[in-house]
């Protein structure tokens, strides 16, 4: 079973993740408090900034790394700064270069439970990395002062993690939700998956875990999820505006998601995968 999950990660985000943003390096910008941005213009890389050292969520592709290392020097940190790293499931859009990263830092690498395997597979496109620490659903990783809980949201991959964190901006706190993906991709079997029986039950589970987490921060894995690029413009033309604080989009977003979930589903129960359509 395990080896076909594998396989589903390698083909998975090579149908999705190829718009012309993919790659595409733009600046890395602060979020709010502590918490920077550092990825692609679509593959989302998050810098947690503490006095202990960096903590890195996301590697993106091994191509990405040059742009991901140019964004974390040009916000005034160190990559060698780095003293963890974390992932929000193992796609290699968002995880190929985590084994280049552990390497070249020394960063230990925490990843959910059911995403392990996928993690340290040294399969074509897999990053073959060593999980330092195995993560299980509701387990918290701090690092000088900051804490990060990471909440299993499975279904896009069964360790598909969903981060969040209390973000300390001016005078408030800010509830920051970071979404893994709830997102279904094309060929993903969600009736009769003999590889991954409990698929569809475990996407209901993570519609429930997201629509119950506070949210004030708005971020996910892609930077597509919570319209990343068109917020970068408004941050830029009104600096007093921090438009990453968006409790309604983020509502939205999840209900929409679970809607086009559903309607998949539904479809597939009608029509089975594998009979003509």
């Amino acid at each position: 079973m395990q080896r076909v999950l594998i396989a589903l990660c390698l083909t998975a985000p090579l149908l999705l993740a190829q718009g012309n943003d993919t790659h595409r390096e733009i600046p890395g910008f602060k979020i709010a408090g502590n918490l920077y941005y550092a990825g692609t213009a679509d593959l989302a890389v998050y810098l947690i900034a503490t006095p202990q050292g960096n903590i890195l969520i996301n590697s993106d592709y091994k191509q990405d790394l040059p742009a991901v290392k140019k964004s974390i020097a040009q916000l005034g940190f160190k990559y060698s700064d780095t003293k963890i790293l974390l992932i929000s499931h193992a796609h290699g859009d968002h995880d190929e270069a985590t084994g280049v990263i552990q390497k070249e830092t020394g960063a230990k690498l925490m990843v959910m439970d059911a995403d392990v395997e996928s993690e340290e597979s040294t399969a074509p496109g897999r990053p073959g990395a060593h999980v330092d620490r195995v993560l299980h659903d509701g387990d918290k990783v701090t690092l000088g002062g900051s804490t990060l809980v990471a909440h299993l949201t499975p279904g896009h991959t069964p360790g598909c993690t969903t981060w969040t964190m209390q973000v300390h901006d001016g005078a408030g706190t800010l509830n920051a939700v970071i979404v893994g993906s709830p997102n279904v991709n094309p060929g993903y079997i969600l009736v009769g998956n003999k590889t991954y029986p409990q698929i569809a039950d475990d996407y209901l589970k993570t519609f429930e875990v997201l629509k119950s987490l506070p949210c004030d921060l708005f971020l996910g894995a892609h930077g597509a999820y919570f319209g990343m690029l068109a917020k970068i413009d408004k941050m830029k033309a009104d600096p007093s505006q921090n438009p990453f604080i968006d409790p309604d989009g983020y509502k939205a977003y999840i209900a929409e998601r679970e809607q086009a979930f559903r309607a998949e589903w539904t479809r597939q129960q009608k029509t089975p995968p594998g009979l003509p359509q």
